[in-house]
């Protein structure tokens, strides 16, 4: 067969839409996400069986070193949304709080809040059909409904520009607003706390975290910043503010939520510091700051991050050890510099 003919074949077997409802860009590689899917497919189905026994046996999913096990080697699809709200809490405080949400979406006031999460919500996944106002039903007012009953639940975020992407996220995999407002919840008010407050203390912070890590673990590609000049928040800032939606592959961004609402804020820079290790090389060709700045975004692209189940596997074991001790430190470290410098 024809090369031309291996990638139309292939473009028939892999939709132009994928299953979240986002369209393909138009240099997709078709064969190549083909000879991928069609391993991966093993993968999920081998999984997707071990998760239904593991459900089966116990009455609720709970931390433990086996789901600790299980959620590093995927949750499927099908079990996303149970498992997520069980090992973040959300199920819960949602359990909690009957009604509760229902009451901040019906409740009034908050016209600044209303203006700013309406103005984003057409610039929310473009590129995603259900999120369109033609679709049916259309995941705009769920979109909204959601945001503005977190603004009101937690006002002193309110509504911070990047938590459209993670709520979109949300709803297009529990397909429920309530769930996905928990879901929030645990992520702005736990997970990653001050990331989203007018201050963004603590967002500041990890991307400072994340800059000492790379001078503790990739000494030369922190020579190369320091050399040029260039600020580590001009990198990686949408990295942490968006949790890598809208800058790797769903299916990747999702293994990694797996593991974000199992174990915490961590996997963001296990995540950050495989990127820049597995890229090295070609990070270190960089001859400008610009230049730099295009090798961050390249890094983010390709086999490397689609492949997502040898991705995760590489993101437990390329940074090496790190011990939640030294990122409590470091973070220590960093707050106080940054309240130092007022």
């Amino acid at each position: 067969m024809e090369p031309t003919e291996c990638l139309q074949d292939a473009r028939a077997r892999v939709p132009r839409i994928d299953p979240y409802g986002f369209e393909r860009p138009e240099d997709f590689d078709y064969a190549a996400y083909e000879e991928f899917f069609s391993s991966y497919l093993v993968v999920l189905t081998r999984r997707a069986a071990k998760w239904s026994r593991l459900l089966r046996r116990s009455r609720g999913v709970r931390r433990s070193g086996t789901v600790k096990r299980y959620v590093r080697k995927g949750v499927p699809l099908q079990h996303r949304a149970h498992v997520w709200m069980a090992v973040s809490g959300a199920q819960a405080q949602m359990d909690r709080n009957p009604g509760y949400y229902q009451r901040l979406v019906q409740g009034g006031g908050n016209p600044g809040l209303q203006e700013a999460i309406r103005t984003d919500l057409n610039r929310t996944f473009p590129d995603n059909v259900r999120f369109r106002k033609s679709a049916e039903p259309c995941l705009q007012q769920a979109l909204y409904n959601v945001l503005l009953a977190y603004g009101r639940h937690n006002q002193g975020v309110g509504y911070c520009q990047g938590m459209n992407f993670i709520a979109g996220y949300l709803i297009l995999i529990t397909k429920n607003e309530e769930e996905s407002f928990w879901l929030l919840d645990a992520l702005v008010g736990r997970i990653l706390p001050d990331y989203y407050s007018p201050e963004m203390l603590g967002l500041k912070t990890d991307q400072q975290v994340l800059a000492e890590l790379v001078r503790m673990k990739l000494p030369a590609v922190a020579a190369l910043m320091d050399g040029h000049g260039v600020m580590w928040t001009l990198l990686v800032s949408r990295w942490f503010i968006c949790l890598f939606v809208d800058i790797l592959p769903v299916e990747t961004v999702l293994r990694i939520w797996d593991c974000l609402f199992n174990e915490g804020s961590k996997i963001i820079f296990r995540v950050a510091l495989t990127l820049i290790k597995q890229h090295q090389a070609l990070l270190l060709e960089a001859a400008s700051a610009p230049d730099i700045c295009d090798k961050f975004k390249q890094i983010t692209r390709g086999p490397f991050v689609t492949e997502c189940h040898a991705f995760m596997q590489k993101v437990f074991s390329e940074p090496g050890s790190l011990p939640m001790t030294t990122i409590t430190k470091l973070r220590e470290t960093c707050r106080a510099a940054l309240l130092a410098q007022g």
